[in-house]
């Protein structure tokens, strides 16, 4: 779990991926990249949005172009929204919450886990100066910068990516996320570096661990269910969210949540010695 987070801090989604999952299960992400592709293909008007933003992302002196038609937006928006910004946003986090509450595949403590998160969010998010010009420019030019590194030539050239090329497309993109939202108060890397796993019990191939950590200077936890396979352990949770996905994307005419949809690859039954107490005790999370 641990080495899971390192990974995300540096921006290894990859090596994550790798990580994270049972070597079939992350042999099945690996096959099913062009599966996705796939079933949502690039239209002309995808195509024509996508060159639109990059020729203006990517065009000389484009930091000082795009914020010169931010900045007068940017003082109309202050001057209409400043006072009704923390309300919106509170109409907002209302709304989520609801989604969250309502949502069929997030498990009750990923629920609350998000529903804590917000609440620490929601503060952040109707103080942040948003409307700032400084902040502004300073995100211009992170954009611009990012755009510029992942050298995106075509909405095209999107689609068909393989896995490698995107994992490290993400990493570019997470590492300009990262800038901005560090330009506004918020520290993704003191977040992930707040992390500590304990672990608060195991049996029979299960374990079961806490992880507190600390967003905006409040301390956060939640808790994990892990399972043993092959002698490693892995999140259950997120073992099932794949092996869902893999399904879906196998059969997608098939509800994600029908009794009629096949058992996930390798859920049933157990991995040898995943149920073993002695390799419980010899493999810790």
């Amino acid at each position: 779990m641990q080495q899971s987070v390192t990974l995300i801090k540096a921006g290894d989604f990859g090596g994550f991926w790798q990580h994270a999952l049972p070597p079939a299960d992350y042999a099945n992400l690996r096959g099913d990249w062009k599966l996705r592709s796939d079933q949502h293909p690039v239209t002309d008007e995808d195509r024509a949005h996508f060159n639109q933003a990059i020729q203006q992302l990517t065009a000389p002196n484009a930091e000082n172009t795009l914020y010169d038609q931010l900045k007068p937006k940017l003082a109309q928006m202050e001057a209409q929204y400043h006072d009704q910004l923390p309300v919106m946003i509170g109409i907002g986090q209302a709304i989520v919450t609801t989604g969250i509450a309502q949502n069929k595949t997030m498990t009750e403590n990923q629920k609350q886990q998000t529903r804590d998160a917000l609440n620490v969010l929601l503060p952040w998010a109707q103080q942040t100066p948003w409307f700032d010009q400084d902040k502004a420019k300073q995100s211009v030019g992170v954009v611009v910068a990012t755009a510029r590194q992942l050298n995106l030539k075509s909405a095209d050239q999107v689609q068909n990516m393989d896995f490698d090329t995107a994992m490290k497309d993400y990493s570019v993109a997470f590492g300009g996320a990262k800038q901005l939202l560090n330009i506004y108060g918020l520290s993704v890397d003191d977040t992930l570096n707040s992390v500590k796993v304990s672990t608060i019990g195991m049996d029979h191939g299960q374990a079961h661990v806490k992880i507190d950590y600390t967003l905006l200077g409040k301390p956060l936890s939640t808790d994990s269910q892990l399972v043993l396979v092959d002698g490693r352990w892995y999140s259950k949770d997120l073992i099932d969210s794949a092996r869902a996905e893999h399904e879906q994307l196998l059969h997608p005419h098939v509800p994600a949540n029908s009794a009629s949809a096949p058992a996930p690859t390798g859920s049933a039954p157990a991995p040898a010695g995943s149920s073993a107490a002695g390799s419980a005790v010899a493999a810790k999370p």
